[in-house]
């Protein structure tokens, strides 16, 4: 019996499967991402609230977001543990340790799902896919800036 050649065996499985993932777009590898891009483009400013004595980040939504409102969009993301009201949760771009509420990032790396049916039972951190219909949210303390309205949870 011949000897087996692991490194000619190993490349030659290898080398198709990195053609094919070299040739996708950067978005074909991170399903939801396009919005979590899109929101990265909003500019914040700090805004002073006067009746509650804080200041707040407050958007100036882009044309190309604007244009989305109303649609239905797909977000990938990591599930904050937080107290919300009703059927509602945050998804956060990054994990737990690193989301806008503990770990410096932006107002654009979170966002509110509110659920169409009962909210689904997850774990802190657990990275999850969902799909609702964006709302946006420039005025509204009480709520984030992106909201997805009638979600469902498309891959747990």
């Amino acid at each position: 019996m011949g000897k087996i050649n692991y490194k000619r065996n190993t490349w030659s499985m290898a080398l198709p499967l990195l053609l094919i993932l070299g040739a996708l777009p950067i978005s074909a590898l991170a399903p939801g991402s396009d919005g979590w891009q899109m929101f990265a483009r909003v500019p914040f400013k700090s805004t002073y609230f006067k009746e509650i004595n804080e200041y707040f980040l407050v958007p100036t939504f882009t044309k190309e977001l604007r244009g989305q409102e109303g649609k239905e969009m797909e977000l990938r993301g990591h599930f904050i543990p937080m107290d919300m009201d009703g059927n509602s949760i945050v998804l956060s771009k990054f994990p737990y340790a690193a989301c806008f509420f503990c770990g410096g990032a932006g107002p654009e790396s979170v966002a509110e799902v509110q659920f169409k049916n009962k909210k689904p039972k997850l774990k802190p951190d657990q990275v999850i896919s969902v799909r609702g219909k964006l709302q946006l949210n420039g005025t509204d303390i009480n709520h984030l800036n992106f909201i997805l309205k009638d979600a469902e949870l498309i891959q747990p």
